[in-house]
């Protein structure tokens, strides 16, 4: 990790939310007023689980991508390869997963759209061999 660098915090082990991803991940939160933005980082091979982002109005995330390279996929849609200063929209309601590509960190900024009665499900993990064969 020692060569991997980017200009946010990496933060904490991501232990609160381990059980939702493949690998290990770290969270630093770098804004909790107006709208929620983290850094995330994960190592070679971590993503997260399919999820949802529920919200009765508004909501969504924004994934600002700062370093290394990684994946977005959205159900249904062949997944999206990720470098730094790519910007990914996710609506609400879409389910999704994003993470580190096999051979490299990644890392992104997670911005948390503004909503009413916002909530996230979590869901099954990323198939081992659609990952894989990416």
């Amino acid at each position: 990790m020692s060569e991997f660098t980017t200009i946010f915090p990496r933060g904490e082990e991501n232990s609160a939310y381990a059980r939702y991803f493949i690998g290990k991940s770290w969270l630093c939160p770098l804004s909790r007023e107006q709208v929620g933005i983290s850094n995330v980082t994960f190592e070679p091979g971590c993503r997260n689980n399919w999820h949802i982002h529920h919200a009765a109005k508004g909501g969504g995330q924004i994934l600002l991508v700062t370093g290394g390279r990684g994946w977005y996929q959205e159900w249904g849609k062949p997944a999206r390869e990720l470098k730094a200063g790519d910007v990914v929209n996710i609506p609400p309601e879409v389910k999704h997963w994003h993470g580190a590509a096999k051979d490299c960190w990644f890392a992104h900024l997670a911005v948390e759209v503004p909503g009413e009665v916002c909530s996230n499900e979590w869901l099954e993990p990323v198939d081992d061999a659609q990952y894989g064969a990416l």
